[in-house]
C-alpha cells in the first residue's frame, strides 16, 4: 500500500518545495487531499498509513514527505514549536491569542482545524460568538487573512530565534 502511494505521490507534485507550497495553503491543500483521494488514498486510507509508519500525532504532510523524502517526520506538537516564533513574529496580542489557540485545535484534532471551512467553528469555540471574534480580532476579511496567512509560516522551512 506505501508502495502504491510512494508511486503514485510523483503525478501530484513535483518534488518537496512543490508539497510544501500546496500543502502551506487551504485550498491548495484541498485540492491535493481530493487528488489523493481521486487515487484512493482518502481520509481512512492516510490515517492508516500514519498507523503502519508510527507517525499518527503527525501531520499528513510529514506523513507525505516521510514517504516520498524519507525525511524525518515532526509530531504536530513539534511542527508548532519549531515554527511557533516565525508565526508569532508576524501578529499582534490579540492574533497571537487567536493563533495559539488555532494551534493547539491542530495539535490535538490534526490538519482538518486548518481548513477554512473549520473557521467559523474556531471563532465560535473561543470566542463564543463571531460579533466578539469580530470586536476582537477585527472585520470577517481580516479573520480571514490572519487564518490563511499564518498557514504558509506553519510549514515553513525558515526559522524564527
Amino acid at each position: 500500500f506505501i508502495q502504491q502511494l510512494f508511486g503514485d505521490l510523483p503525478e501530484l507534485f513535483r518534488d518537496e518545495a512543490e508539497l510544501r507550497n500546496l500543502w502551506s495553503r487551504p485550498d491548495t491543500r484541498k485540492s491535493l487531499l481530493t487528488g489523493l483521494a481521486e487515487k484512493g488514498y482518502g481520509d481512512k486510507q492516510l490515517m492508516a498509513i500514519a498507523k503502519i509508519t508510527n507517525t499518527e500525532k503527525s501531520d499528513i504532510f510529514d506523513v507525505l514527505t516521510y514517504i516520498a523524502y524519507a525525511t524525518k517526520p515532526l509530531t504536530r506538537q513539534e511542527r508548532v514549536i519549531k515554527h511557533q516564533n516565525l508565526i508569532f513574529s508576524k501578529y499582534t496580542g490579540k492574533q497571537q491569542e487567536f493563533l495559539d489557540f488555532v494551534l493547539n485545535q491542530y495539535i490535538q484534532e490534526g490538519v482538518g482545524e486548518l481548513d477554512r471551512q473549520k473557521l467559523p467553528q474556531l471563532l465560535e469555540l473561543k470566542y463564543q460568538s463571531m460579533n466578539d471574534a469580530i470586536a476582537i480580532l477585527g472585520n470577517i476579511q481580516t479573520i480571514n487573512e490572519i487564518f490563511i496567512n499564518f498557514q504558509p509560516h506553519l510549514y515553513s522551512d525558515m526559522l524564527v530565534n
